[in-house]
């Protein structure tokens, strides 16, 4: 494989919901795709679905991975690195959203949302930096929310996670211009997948006022791959229905 033939995406949170989507629209595109999440089990059922519904030769690499473990992160992208040579694309999907007042969040509360929502999004940029430096490019889209702009109660950790993120995209943005990666957020509003079911049943959000999944895919994969034009760092606002 040359540089030529074949780009190279890593989606976080590529078990369920958003990130196996993206990765699937990814590999429709005809990126090698790493798909990490802390689930082995989670992420081969996932190589399987995009093998069944894209290409039934994508390249795929599994890669079980705490994201919010940055050895373990460090590592990961390494072994990226080592497959394939390059990272063109990042999506950063993985997430978590604790439903709780301000008076019941627990330090491990605090602690695993701001992990999961933020520092991982910290730990895969900073270890893919070299890799983007040295290619002079590179993509990066991160998954908000608009709890970050207008939170529901009970998720104001989640929010301030997700607010964090929109910043930290703003950020990557301006310090990459100078090698020519790109970086862009997009903030959905109630997108259905299990992490919304963990915390709401469909009598307090119907199906029908929620995203799919693929939709908020579908503005990654555009994003990443050049078809959308966008404002550098922005937080594109997707609500729901």
């Amino acid at each position: 494989m040359t540089e030529q033939a074949q780009k190279v995406a890593l989606v976080t949170g590529a078990g369920s919901g958003v990130g196996r989507d993206t990765a699937l629209l990814l590999a429709d595109a005809g990126y090698a795709v790493a798909l990490v999440a802390r689930t082995e089990s989670k992420l081969q059922e996932a190589a399987e679905y995009i093998r069944s519904e894209g290409p039934e030769d994508a390249e795929l690499l599994v890669l079980p991975t705490d994201v919010s473990d940055s050895a373990a992160v460090d590592q990961m992208v390494q072994a990226v690195l080592d497959k394939f040579g390059r990272i063109d694309a990042i999506a950063n999907c993985a997430g978590s959203a604790p439903l709780q007042p301000i008076a019941q969040m627990t330090d491990e509360i605090i602690d695993a949302a701001l992990d999961v929502n933020l520092k991982s999004v910290l730990y895969v940029t900073r270890a893919a930096w070299p890799a983007f430096r040295k290619q002079k490019q590179g993509a990066i889209c991160n998954i908000s929310s608009m709890a970050s702009i207008d939170p529901f109660t009970g998720f104001n950790v989640y929010a301030a996670a997700k607010a964090g993120v929109n910043l930290f995209t703003k950020a990557t943005a301006d310090e990459g211009k100078r090698f020519n990666v790109i970086a862009a957020a997009i903030a959905p509003g109630a997108i259905e997948t299990p992490m919304l079911r963990d915390n709401f049943p469909t009598n307090a959000i119907p199906e029908d006022k929620t995203l799919d999944p693929l939709v908020v895919a579908g503005l990654a994969r555009d994003i990443l791959t050049g078809q959308r034009e966008i404002t550098p760092g922005e937080t594109i606002v997707l609500p729901s229905p």
